[in-house]
């Protein structure tokens, strides 16, 4: 019987904790599968640094208390293991740590880098010598992983920026015939617009804010902008924007690119919503209010969407029965079954066919203008945000867990990364 690893990777979400819960619940289902789960500290990072948290320390109480807690509960990290040609002392150190823990399970739950990561781990064992299952956990609030029908932690994502949208847009009209006239909401995603997209479920029609979404999938035209802009205010007096940190002059340029790389060699984005918000200034002459929702965006778990927190939980739990069946280098999914009713279900895909891999925004999502999205985008987003998942309450503020995070005694020498 073996143990099993578990790690997060990347940035966290208001629900990946409720995918380690999933892992570690199940596994404690299969006693006769899987031994002790470990969890990595900060990520792939603890891996290599034998730096492995036992979850058995912890109470029944503490891992059912991660379902409604935002963050990582294990730590996470930005690193990228490159081909085992490149990075093969790496690679030797990640084997000799699952040998010593008797570890034959690992379930990294990531986006998109991090499933290269899960594809790597799943084939290095039989190079190196000791056979290891991989299983890829999917994990990430762009939702632009290939393969699922969504990903878990963009609806949550999505709930919180389609409700900022609707009350910032219900101040901002109030205060329109004599102070601000347009507000600027920045969201996340990369290069991908779904999370921009989500802006526009705060309108239940185009006549209603969002007034205008600015998506990474079409080249930023200042013209059109500012024209639409102004049409907004002559109309309705203001004016609501939500724009994707990925946004992009027609040549390419990031509007927000800030000239720095990340551990995975993206460009470190953030800041579009100070260039549109001046452009709307110095063009036009409104004043205006913008908001960089950042990290708030991600960590929102007290607006969780039910939906979103049902399928991350799903997500870890099929994982382990995945190992317990004998797979290897695969995912579980997430597999539309009807939009309304709202139906889904677990499958799977190949690690393989989801590593490196970026979904866009289809064109058909976006209206013919480029600045709002279609009846087919409502139909595939309204799902997503469905459902109240409050946590407890206790003196006015949500009750969250702290894990112990007891580590187990080191039994290699140290590594140096």
């Amino acid at each position: 019987m073996k143990n099993a690893l578990y790690a997060q990777s990347g940035g966290v979400t208001a629900v990946i904790n409720a995918t380690a819960c999933g892992i570690i619940q199940t596994a404690a289902a299969h006693p006769q599968a899987i031994g002790k789960v470990y969890a990595a500290k900060n990520g792939i990072l603890g891996a290599l640094r034998e730096e492995l948290i036992d979850t058995s320390l912890e109470s029944a109480e503490a891992i059912e208390g991660l379902r409604s807690t935002p963050g990582g509960a294990f730590g996470s990290c930005r690193f990228k293991l490159k081909s085992l040609d490149d990075q093969k002392a790496e690679y030797e150190r990640l084997i000799e740590v699952l040998k010593a823990h008797n570890i034959g399970y690992v379930f990294y739950n990531g986006g998109g880098d991090s499933a290269d990561t899960s594809h790597k781990v799943s084939q290095i064992g039989d190079a190196l010598g000791y056979p290891v299952q991989c299983i890829g956990v999917p994990k990430t609030i762009d939702n632009d992983l290939p393969a699922t029908d969504n990903c878990p932690g963009f609806g949550s994502v999505a709930k919180y920026v389609a409700v900022s949208m609707m009350e910032a847009s219900f101040d901002v009209e109030s205060m329109a015939e004599t102070s601000t006239k347009v507000f600027v909401m920045e969201v996340m995603g990369r290069h991908a617009g779904w999370i921009a997209a989500a802006g526009g479920l705060a309108g239940a029609d185009p006549s209603q804010p969002p007034q205008i979404i600015l998506f990474p999938e079409i080249p930023f035209d200042q013209e059109a902008f500012l024209a639409r802009v102004k049409q907004s205010v002559d109309q309705s007096g203001y004016c609501s924007i939500v724009v994707s940190e990925g946004v992009r002059h027609p040549d390419g340029r990031f509007l927000a690119d800030s000239g720095t790389r990340d551990a995975f060699g993206h460009a470190q984005l953030g800041g579009a919503a100070p260039v549109i918000a001046g452009l709307v200034k110095q063009k036009l002459g409104f004043k205006y209010h913008w908001a960089v929702l950042d990290y708030l965006q991600r960590s929102a778990r007290h607006l969780a969407s039910q939906t979103d927190l049902e399928q991350a939980y799903a997500m870890g739990k099929a994982a382990v029965e995945l190992a317990v069946d004998g797979q290897n280098a695969v995912m579980p999914i997430i597999e539309r079954v009807s939009d309304d009713p709202y139906a889904w279900k677990v499958a799977t895909a190949q690690l393989a066919d989801v590593a490196n891999v970026e979904k866009m925004m289809p064109r058909e999502f976006i209206t013919e203008d480029g600045f709002g999205i279609t009846e087919a985008c409502r139909r595939y987003l309204a799902p997503l945000i469905q459902g109240e998942a409050y946590p407890a309450y206790e003196n006015g503020l949500p009750v969250y867990t702290r894990l112990k995070n007891q580590l187990v005694d080191t039994k290699l020498p140290p590594f140096d990364i």
